[in-house]
C-alpha cells in the first residue's frame, strides 16, 4: 500500500508538470534560449577545472593528462610574489567595495528632485558613462592624467605647480582605478534602487509630513527601509566578487612603474599564459590560480549570506 501511494504521488507530480508545460508552453519556450546558452557556456566547460589538478599536456588532452594533485596550488602559494599579488587584489577590491554606498546615496538624492524634467536629465547624464567601453575609459584616463600634456597636469602647471606622473606612481593607481569605475557605473547602479523607491506609497510620505517629518526623516524612516532588502542582496553579490578585480581595466592602466601595485591575480594569470614569455606550460597552473580565486569568492558569499540571513532575514537563499 505504501509503495502504491508513493507511485501514485509520483504520477500525480509528473502529470502536474506536464499540465503546466502544456498550459504555459509559450513562457517556457521564452525561457529556453537563456537556459540552453547558460548550460553550454557556463556548465559544460566546468569539466576543464580538472586541469588544476593535472600535469596538463595538450597532446594528451584533459582526461589523458596525469594527475598532479595540489602541486600547482603549492607552487603558486610558494611564489615570492604571491603575497604581493594577493594583497594588491584584496586592497583594490576592498577599496572598490567601500564605494558601494555611492549608488545608494545618489539614488536617494535623485529621488528627492521635484522637477521631473531635471530629474530625467540628471539620470540620462549619469547613465551615459556606463555605455562607454573600458578601453575608451582607460584612454581618457591616459589623456587626462598624462604627465606631459594631460588636462589635469596642465591645470596644475597653470596654478604654478609641478606636473605629476599619475600613471607611473603606484600610490595613485588605486584611486584612478576605483574612482573612474565609480564615475562609469554610478548612474547605472542607481537604477535598481530608483525602481524600488518608486514603489513607496505617496500616501505614506504625505502621512509622515502631516506628522511633522522633514525630508531627512522620510529618507531615514521610509525610503531607506524600503530599499534595505535590495541593499542587502546587492551587498552579498558585491562581497562575492571581492577578489574579482577586472582584468581588462587593470591591464590597460598597468605600466612598468606601477606594476608593484597593479599586478593582481587576473593579470598574473595572463602573464603566465598569454603575456610576454607566457607558455602553455602554465595552463594547468593558471587554472589552479583561477580555482583558488573562485573558491575564496564562494566562501565569502556563503559567509555574507549566512550573516545577512541571521541579521536581517534577507538573503539570496
Amino acid at each position: 500500500m505504501v509503495n502504491a501511494g508513493a507511485t501514485r504521488k509520483k504520477g500525480d507530480w509528473w502529470a502536474d508538470v506536464v499540465r503546466r508545460l502544456k498550459r504555459y508552453w509559450q513562457l517556457y519556450l521564452l525561457v529556453l534560449p537563456p537556459i540552453v546558452t547558460t548550460f553550454i557556456w557556463h556548465y559544460i566547460p566546468l569539466y576543464g577545472v580538472v586541469i588544476a589538478f593535472k600535469d596538463y599536456k595538450p597532446k594528451m588532452g584533459i582526461l589523458g593528462s596525469p594527475w598532479y594533485g595540489f602541486k600547482h596550488f603549492e607552487w603558486f602559494f610558494n611564489r615570492p610574489m604571491f603575497w604581493q599579488i594577493l594583497w594588491n587584489t584584496v586592497r583594490i577590491s576592498l577599496y572598490s567595495f567601500c564605494t558601494f554606498p555611492c549608488a545608494i546615496i545618489f539614488a536617494l538624492m535623485i529621488n528627492e528632485l521635484t522637477s521631473a524634467k531635471f530629474k530625467k536629465t540628471v539620470q540620462m547624464i549619469s547613465y551615459m558613462p556606463h555605455f562607454i567601453s573600458t578601453v575608451v575609459v582607460c584612454a581618457m584616463i591616459h589623456m587626462f592624467f598624462n604627465a606631459s600634456d594631460g588636462i589635469v597636469n596642465n591645470v596644475i602647471k597653470a596654478l604654478g605647480g609641478e606636473p605629476v606622473a599619475f600613471l607611473y606612481k603606484p600610490s595613485v593607481f588605486d584611486h584612478l582605478y576605483v574612482w573612474s569605475g565609480v564615475w562609469q557605473g554610478l548612474g547605472w547602479g542607481t537604477i535598481i534602487y530608483l525602481a524600488n523607491l518608486a514603489n513607496v506609497s505617496p500616501d505614506l510620505i504625505e502621512a509622515a509630513r502631516l506628522d511633522g517629518a522633514n525630508r531627512l526623516d522620510i529618507i531615514r524612516h521610509i525610503n531607506i527601509p524600503t530599499i534595505m532588502p535590495t541593499i542587502v542582496i546587492m551587498l552579498i553579490l558585491r562581497v562575492g566578487g571581492i577578489l574579482g578585480v577586472g582584468f581588462e581595466k587593470v591591464f590597460l592602466l598597468q605600466t612598468q612603474r606601477n606594476i608593484s601595485a597593479s599586478r593582481v591575480i587576473s593579470t598574473y594569470v595572463y602573464e603566465l599564459t598569454l603575456g610576454a614569455g607566457g607558455s602553455t606550460t602554465y595552463w594547468d597552473t593558471s587554472a589552479a590560480i583561477g580555482l583558488f580565486n573562485t573558491f575564496v569568492n564562494l566562501v565569502l558569499i556563503i559567509l555574507t549570506n549566512t550573516i545577512a540571513r541571521k541579521v536581517s532575514d534577507v538573503a539570496l537563499w
